[in-house]
């Protein structure tokens, strides 16, 4: 196993020794402002996270719903790009050399700028997984062996409408973790139903022996302490998004950062808080 991927590895294995669920933020890389994502990236940390998935911007973000939409034109028209997320995650190392860092976002940006040479460029900046939206499992072994040959894990997105067929597929050739929609249409939509959350995870780990996080929909403590009862990890984006925006929305430019940095590290933190007392709990009931 590769040293990225380990780093994947030992977050959730710290997670499993706490009999808890890594918590997994996800922000857009660029919002509020191209200077405020690295100290946004350490103080999610601080704050309890396990892992970072670092959204590239992209123009047409089809998976996205409004808030995470929102973010990525936002980081667009002040100029991020990939290139500046591959910075942003090289001055992220030169600090903390053990917290994971996924990157997600949508094919055409590395196509744009190649396979082989994202590749390259990411490792060295010290990425350890990619979740590509638009990238099927079936039709890219290639560029997946590329990422395994530069220690980044290929990370792949099932949903409530993954066939048998989709979710083998993604067991063949997924690393780290794989991300369950556990809800139809885009981000930040929706209510939960973790009754079926549970019986679709437990048909996923039939095949899948990654450990599986699940996204979409999680928008408070109670929802993420449900979640983390029966996920390996709790992906959480659009609702810590937003609640930065409203943090930042109408201040002078010289205040957003830190507005956007406090609320959105304070608000992580009461989710992790939910996940370290939330299977305990559930033990104590029983």
């Amino acid at each position: 196993m590769s040293l990225n991927t380990d780093r994947i590895g030992s977050a959730f294995a710290v997670a499993a020794g706490q009999n808890r669920a890594a918590l997994i933020p996800y922000i857009a890389a660029g919002n509020p402002l191209p200077a405020s994502t690295v100290p946004l990236m350490h103080a999610l940390v601080d704050a309890g996270a396990d892992i970072i998935e670092l959204g590239i911007p992209f123009s047409d973000p089809q998976a996205d719903g409004p808030v995470i939409q929102r973010a990525s034109e936002h980081a667009i028209r002040q100029g991020v790009g990939l290139r500046h997320v591959l910075d942003m995650v090289s001055q992220f190392r030169q600090v903390d050399k053990q917290t994971p860092i996924v990157l997600m976002g949508y094919a055409n940006p590395i196509e744009r700028m190649g396979q082989k040479i994202f590749a390259e460029k990411a490792q060295a900046a010290g990425i350890d997984g990619l979740l590509v939206v638009d990238y099927p499992p079936e039709e890219i072994s290639h560029f997946a062996d590329l990422l395994d040959e530069h220690h980044i894990a290929p990370i792949f997105l099932l949903a409530p409408t993954s066939t048998e067929d989709r979710i083998s597929a993604v067991a063949k050739i997924a690393k780290g973790y794989v991300y369950y929609v556990s809800l139809n249409g885009v981000t930040g939509a929706g209510n939960l139903d973790v009754d079926d959350v549970a019986a679709r995870l437990a048909n996923i780990r039939k095949h899948v022996t990654l450990p599986v996080g699940v996204g979409f929909g999680i928008s408070d403590s109670e929802s993420a302490r449900r979640i983390g009862n029966v996920a390996d990890a709790v992906v959480i984006g659009s609702k810590l998004i937003d609640t930065m925006a409203k943090a930042w929305a109408d201040l002078p430019l010289d205040r957003q950062s830190d507005a956007a940095i406090t609320a959105g590290a304070n608000w992580l933190h009461t989710i992790r808080l939910a996940l370290d007392h939330g299977r305990s709990a559930v033990e104590r009931s029983q």
